[in-house]
């Protein structure tokens, strides 16, 4: 049997309500609001965030399910020569924490199909640690690396690269944080491939709970100073640098009128730029910057 666009949309919504589960649990106090949106073009999708929560400053959990004909943009990106409607659905993750020790967390996982047959998976998961702990960081990519080799061994290599190579600020020279894994153009040639990919990028979704919960607990309740809450600050401002300058799901959806509440989601509550920072006015910031680097062997 076919594996239908409106099955795996069903998955995706279904995977939004127990991540927001989850993650509720795991905050103690927090209770994400949804509010649900149409596209005027085709489709529409439903955001649902969390304010002020014991552990989450701001959190935010978006699905969506669109369609309509294909934006001359992605035409021209694709070197697609006729027109083409097209179908996107996924959902997309960013957790901003109070504590400074507890990492920002990011998760995308999509499905895109066009008219013409042609039908993609894509997504990655990476975590951009105000102050990297290296221990932690391990921790996160061998679990990663072990929900790629269970679909192919191959996989943890090429997408950490990827997730090094697209996670990165040309203008700073910086990575955004300690990585993880990025897809994109995940292509299926035949029906079991399609369930194959489609397999792959769920263990992907289901690995979000777990390992972003246990980075929560083990953190929230350690102490912070002023420095900690500066550099946090600071850092966080980094992160809407690369959102707003580099990050082609950020740029494409302002540049195709989507929703601007939906994809501005990912902005922290609270950024700071400091003019001329001084590295080495904070010596434990000082380290997170040195690690902020490509090809780094995590696992």
């Amino acid at each position: 049997m076919a594996l239908e666009k409106e099955d795996i949309a069903a998955y995706f919504r279904d995977l939004q309500l127990r991540i927001c589960q989850g993650i509720e649990l795991a905050d103690g106090q927090g209770t994400f609001r949804e509010d649900s949106w149409d596209r005027p073009e085709g489709g529409g999708g439903h955001s649902r965030v969390i304010v002020q929560g014991q552990i989450l400053e701001k959190a935010g959990v978006n699905f969506s399910a669109v369609h309509g004909p294909l934006h001359p943009k992605m035409v021209s990106s694709m070197d697609i020569q006729e027109e083409v409607d097209f179908f996107a659905s996924g959902v997309s993750i960013v957790m901003h924490p109070k504590n400074p020790w507890v990492p920002i967390i990011h998760m995308n996982v999509r499905y895109f199909e066009l008219s013409n047959g042609q039908h993609w998976f894509g997504g990655g998961i990476d975590v951009t640690p105000h102050i990297i702990i290296p221990e932690q960081a391990t921790w996160f990519h061998q679990q990663i690396k072990a929900v790629c080799d269970q679909a192919n061994s191959g996989y943890y290599p090429k997408f950490k690269a990827w997730a090094d190579d697209y996670f990165y600020s040309p203008h700073r020279g910086e990575t955004r944080g300690i990585g993880g894994i990025f897809f994109d153009y995940l292509k299926s040639q035949s029906d079991e491939e399609k369930y194959q990919n489609f397999d792959f990028v769920k263990e992907v979704g289901e690995s979000f709970v777990p390992i972003y919960s246990h980075l929560m607990q083990i953190n929230a309740d350690r102490d912070y100073s002023k420095a900690e809450k500066d550099f946090q600050l600071l850092r966080r401002g980094r992160y809407v640098e690369f959102n707003l300058v580099h990050d082609r799901g950020t740029k494409f959806g302002l540049e195709t009128n989507g929703r601007t509440e939906s994809i501005l989601m990912s902005m922290p509550p609270m950024a700071s730029w400091e003019y001329m920072y001084d590295e080495n006015s904070y010596p434990e910031g000082a380290k997170t910057l040195s690690l902020l680097k490509k090809g780094i062997d995590w696992a």
